[in-house]
């Protein structure tokens, strides 16, 4: 017992020692040589001291402290909306808010030549809550088929759909790291976009493999989601919050949000390996299910026809050809 007691402590210290040298050589303040240093200086001086110090505990008890000084100083940081952010997430989205109607402010709707070519353009968008149809939910794969980007679009009478993107709001020159993303590297956005922006930029210009899924949401719950989505971006608007790639993420968040209108369960380990997020979904029953699922799939695989499509025509031809979305939205 007193050995595997102690294999869970190293193990523990060993957890705790990693995070305090990545946390260290990712703080989001202070000279890159510093950083690099003292994430250095932290697992040299543990080592040495599990030659010298005695007894072991001491040593255990000098990682736990690093490990809570590293921390404290970590969550210290805060988060800014005064940066020189790159131009397509350099305006943060608004809305006000009047019963069923509503004004949302910086809708995202560039006109894109290529990924990185592209002119940005932000717009007005009135909604009508009351003409609320359809809620449908994106799925974006860019490498390992177990991670996906999510992206929530709501559909309304009049044939528009509103997009809702939560990503990384980077600076100019700044790219993502997945590894970064757990160490307040980023701000967090939402971005409210047009489906021609934010899904054509994936399918027409990134080349990465999007599908698309209707939510078996009725209106009312599609409108209560819609509304807790714009209290969190007019909240985000006053006041920055750290994106965090575990806790505060594209997928995380919206289970966040929609937690109190749900009428199924979507809480699983599929939460976090989210590139499987459609097969849970087809499980509880949230999407279509009068098709195969390895069908139903390959029908909301939409790259041809987004590729295909106009930009007067791109939210109508993306859905086309897949259940409860012949007469979209």
């Amino acid at each position: 017992m007193t050995a595997i007691r102690n294999a869970l402590i190293g193990l523990v210290c060993f957890g705790l020692l990693g995070w305090t040298a990545l946390a260290l050589t990712f703080f989001p303040v202070g000279p890159g040589w510093l950083r690099t240093g003292l994430a250095a200086a932290v697992p040299i001086g543990v080592l040495a001291a599990l030659v010298r110090v005695r007894p072991l505990r001491r040593v255990v008890f000098g990682v736990l402290g690093a490990f809570l000084v590293v921390l404290c100083a970590w969550l210290a940081v805060p988060p800014s909306h005064d940066r020189d952010w790159q131009p397509d997430v350099a305006k943060l989205p608004y809305a006000d808010i009047d019963g069923d109607r509503v004004l949302v402010h910086n809708v995202r709707n560039a006109d894109y030549r290529s990924e990185t070519d592209f002119t940005v353009r932000y717009e007005e968008r009135e909604l009508d809550l009351s003409k609320l149809r359809s809620l449908d939910l994106f799925l974006i794969f860019w490498g390992s088929p177990s991670i996906a980007h999510t992206i929530m679009s709501w559909g309304f009478e009049d044939g528009r759909y509103l997009a809702v993107s939560i990503e990384t709001r980077k600076e100019k020159g700044e790219a993502y790291s997945a590894i970064r993303g757990f160490f307040r590297q980023y701000e967090l956005i939402y971005v409210v976009a047009d489906e021609r922006d934010v899904v054509r930029l994936r399918t027409n210009y990134r080349g990465e493999d999007v599908y698309v899924y209707r939510l078996d949401a009725p209106p009312e719950a599609a409108r209560k989601l819609l509304l807790g989505y714009l209290d969190a971006i007019n909240e985000l608007h006053e006041r920055p919050k750290w994106y965090n790639a575990l806790t505060q993420n594209c997928t995380t968040t919206i289970q966040h949000l929609a937690a109190p209108y749900q009428r199924r369960s979507w809480w699983s380990w599929q939460l976090f390996l989210n590139g499987y997020l459609d097969e849970l979904g087809y499980e509880n029953g949230a999407f279509d299910r009068s098709l195969p699922f390895a069908e139903l799939k390959a029908r909301s695989h939409i790259n041809e026809r987004a590729r295909a499509a106009g930009r007067a025509d791109f939210s109508l031809r993306i859905r086309q050809g897949l259940p409860r979305m012949s007469e979209s939205p």
